[in-house]
């Protein structure tokens, strides 16, 4: 296509914008007002998701040493789980450690254990933590079949209902957000479809003066994209700024340290350019869509 005659369906786009301003503004608030839904829920999504992962990467192994074993079964010990696959990372926790830990931990109810100092109970330990912490569950039974390992324990129940509440959380909320973007789909394109019904007289005296089907496309072409952009900026810019208030509020308030939010940069960037790349596809499949039955005069 020349350079002219792209500049011709640019401005003609524009123009037709201009010209049915009412249904323009109609078009531009579908759009503006489903992606403002989309985007807030991507925003809570994608933070669940991350408390989600933030919980898994606490999991750890706690693998119990038998008491009999000595420094070289130590280090034997632990080259093995470096050998092991999915291992993260090994810590060695000496009982003398772990038994300062206990006591500490305990307050004043934990002086009854200081006569322990003397004669310690407890087994040396490694800490073990998983690359992937959905295995767990496998790696701590790979873990019990090695020598010198007394017991291995990581929480069983209460892990597998975490990971079980995770995978529900990521589920439903792709689940959302694809149903989500399918009622905005429907509704912009319906919204644009009843533009375009407007202007059907419009593509019909195009059709019979003899003009291509490409060439009356054009400008709808330019016009779903300008729908498209123009109804993604309020969503975007509202999204943004409301994040980045909303994480202020969190931070100054200290009842609510425990929630982990992510940052707002560059979250706010990526689900922007995401809803700015939903409206454009949805803009243009929309025009595209309607004008496609009247371009068959």
């Amino acid at each position: 296509m020349k350079g002219r005659t792209l500049t011709r369906h640019i401005k003609e786009g524009g123009k037709n914008l201009a010209r049915n301003g009412w249904m323009t503004f109609a078009s531009i608030s579908a759009v503006t007002i489903m992606l403002l839904v989309v985007g807030a829920f991507l925003l809570l999504i994608m933070n669940m998701n991350h408390f989600a992962e933030s919980l898994e990467d606490d999991v750890e192994l706690r693998v119990f040493i038998e008491l009999t074993a000595d420094d070289e079964n130590h280090e034997q010990l632990e080259n093995e789980l470096h050998d092991i696959g999915n291992v993260d990372s090994v810590e060695f926790v000496p009982r003398e450690e772990g038994l300062e830990s206990l006591i500490t931990s305990l307050g004043e109810q934990g002086q009854i254990f200081e006569s322990l100092r003397e004669e310690n109970p407890l087994n040396d330990v490694f800490v073990v933590q998983a690359e992937q912490p959905q295995q767990t569950e496998l790696l701590a039974e790979e873990i019990e079949t090695l020598n010198y390992v007394d017991d291995v324990e990581y929480g069983a129940d209460i892990v597998d209902q975490l990971f079980s509440v995770t995978n529900i959380v990521r589920i439903a909320g792709i689940t959302l957000v694809a149903g989500l973007m399918f009622t905005a789909m429907f509704l912009i394109a319906n919204t644009i479809k009843i533009t375009i019904i407007a202007r059907k007289r419009e593509i019909q005296i195009m059709k019979l003066v003899g003009a291509t089907n490409g060439f009356i496309r054009w400008p709808f072409f330019v016009e779903g994209l300008l729908l498209g952009v123009l109804g993604s900026i309020i969503p975007i810019s509202a999204l943004a700024y409301g994040y980045k208030k909303l994480l202020e509020t969190v931070e100054a308030t200290p009842e609510l340290l425990f929630i982990e939010m992510l940052p707002t940069y560059p979250l706010v960037i990526q689900v922007g350019g995401l809803l700015l790349g939903i409206g454009v596809f949805i803009g243009i499949w929309g025009c595209m869509m309607s004008v496609r039955k009247f371009l068959k005069v």
